[in-house]
């Protein structure tokens, strides 16, 4: 993707307040996928040092947001399940979702999280509702091939 669009994407999902707001950033995005990151502060801690479940499942739920959202009809998230594989121990999370599956009405996706020195912390899996019409992006051709 380029820029233009990757900076169009980024600015539409800025609306997305708490995520924003705990340092989430969206990093790339493709046909079903999206890579979004978080660089770990204090204020992302638990009382025992690491990283808090909470802090965790925003980024995975935001990845899953915007793979499942940026050029396709609205999904809103329906159930979602974290496992936890262990603690960060980088300075930085990573999430990738992937799509598994997308039908008229329904969608599921993979999000992976791990800290920037490639340790996993947790696996998710969500699954959307498809809200036919409504568009978050506007004018957002599918993802460039390339």
């Amino acid at each position: 993707m380029n820029a233009q669009k990757l900076e169009q994407v980024q600015k539409v999902f800025a609306n997305d307040r708490f995520a924003t707001e705990n340092g989430v950033v969206i990093d790339e995005v493709d046909d079903g996928y999206a890579k979004c990151s978080l660089e770990i502060q204090p204020h992302h801690l638990n009382a025992g040092g690491t990283v808090m479940g909470g802090a965790i499942f925003t980024l995975a739920d935001f990845a899953f947001a915007v793979a499942s959202n940026w050029n396709k009809p609205l999904n809103v998230s329906t159930t979602s399940q974290i496992t936890f594989l262990g603690t960060a121990k980088g300075a930085r999370l990573v999430a990738e979702a992937r799509k598994v599956k997308e039908g008229r009405s329904t969608c599921y996706y993979l999000v992976d999280v791990s800290d920037d020195l490639g340790n996993p912390v947790a696996h998710v899996t969500a699954s959307g509702f498809v809200k036919s019409g409504t568009r978050l992006v506007q004018d957002m051709p599918t993802a460039e091939k390339g």
